[in-house]
């Protein structure tokens, strides 16, 4: 609609230029304004096919040269050769727009010197470059400036996306990160109020002392494991800023210096653990400390879960690795029991933490029937400078 607006305004400009003067209106032929209507409707096509209407503006130029004997410059047609140029160098490459404009500007040059009188070098013909120039400049920087705004959007929206798959990754990780750790802090106590709720149940009419014993195991383990759940309720209720303030959880992530007191549930629970330590004990990361806590913690679990009254923890504290291992079975000269099904969430959680800080596991069942989880955990010194 523009461009129609545009190439009537021309038509009107033609039919009204100083150059078609009174004195000069019977030299009008029906002929000349069909040519200039042909150019000035050609304009209104200009974005669809710059190239062509270039081609009929420059054209419709060099009749107006031929027929008038009067030069471009100051003219409607120089002004539609000018748009014409102007809209070929703003949709087509740089090279083929500066090519373009340089032939226009060429032949209507050589059109107003070859059949207008006067120099060459006449400011009329002068200017007839200087309009083709400037038109071809207009096009290239307006196309620079599109170019640049669009590969502008382009990136907002590269970026953009990838914040949102970076939030979504995130998202992913820490559901992952939080059922990991509701699986660990409610697995070991749902095992231990299951077992010694059977064991109330079954010995509650021949050994009452025995069954209120199991039954105090079961009131702890209910009363630790709601305490466990309220503090990491708490925390998934805070805001990130409520983390870092006064009022953050202040207790500390488990860590293998809790592990004689996780060994001392078990026994309580009826499971005999044995715990072996060799080579010198250290600092460790604290992703590492928490990962063999968990790890000892989930096989200590399933060994009472799944049946096996025995089961030994060894560390083995290496320059450059800590070793944990978790073995379980029977008491010598006992059978193995019958295993309960379990869902496979405990070793997929544990294989998942030893892979997030770099480690190896291995889990499986052992020659004498019992099962074995062994896992290799990087712990590179560190500076106890940087410690303290």
């Amino acid at each position: 609609m523009t461009d129609a607006v545009i190439a009537a305004v021309l038509y009107a400009l033609m039919l009204t230029t100083p150059a078609r003067a009174p004195q000069r209106a019977a030299s009008w032929s029906a002929g000349y304004v069909v040519a200039w209507a042909v150019v000035c409707g050609a304009l209104a096509f200009r974005r669809r096919w710059p190239l062509w209407v270039l081609l009929v503006t420059v054209a419709g130029a060099l009749v107006h040269t031929v027929l008038e004997r009067s030069g471009a410059a100051g003219s409607p047609f120089l002004v539609a050769s000018s748009l014409a140029v102007f809209t070929f160098a703003l949709t087509s490459r740089r090279s083929a727009g500066l090519a373009g404009g340089a032939i226009t500007a060429l032949v209507l040059f050589c059109g107003d010197g070859l059949w207008v009188p006067g120099s060459w070098w006449d400011a009329e013909n002068v200017g007839v470059l200087a309009w083709t120039g400037m038109a071809v400049a207009a096009g290239d920087a307006l196309r620079n400036r599109r170019a640049y705004v669009a590969a502008v959007r382009e990136r907002a929206r590269r970026a953009e996306e990838a914040r949102e798959q970076e939030a979504g990754r995130r998202v992913v990780e820490e559901r992952l990160r939080i059922a990991r750790e509701l699986h660990d802090v409610v697995a070991h106590h749902i095992a231990v109020i299951q077992v010694q709720a059977g064991v109330a149940a079954h010995m509650l009419h021949s050994q009452p002392a025995a069954a209120e014993g199991a039954i105090g195991h079961v009131r702890r383990a209910a009363g630790e494991v709601l305490d466990e759940l309220g503090t990491l309720l708490g925390v998934l209720r805070q805001s990130g800023d409520e983390l870092a303030g006064p009022g953050a959880p202040s207790e500390p992530a488990p860590s293998l210096s809790r592990l004689d007191a996780l060994v001392r549930s078990f026994s309580g629970a009826g499971l005999c653990v044995d715990s072996v330590s060799s080579g010198p004990p250290r600092a460790l990361p604290a992703a590492v400390d928490l990962t063999a806590y968990r790890l000892v913690q989930e096989s200590l679990t399933n060994a009472h879960k799944h049946g096996g009254g025995r089961a030994q923890v060894t560390l083995a504290f290496h320059p450059q690795q800590l070793a944990v291992e978790v073995c379980n079975g029977p008491p010598p000269g006992e059978p193995q029991p019958t295993a309960a099904a379990g869902t496979g969430h405990g070793l997929l959680g544990m294989r998942e933490r030893v892979l997030a800080v770099g480690g190896l596991l291995e889990a499986g069942p052992t020659p004498e029937g019992g099962f074995r989880v062994r896992a290799l955990l990087p712990t590179p010194e560190t500076d106890p400078a940087a410690q303290r």
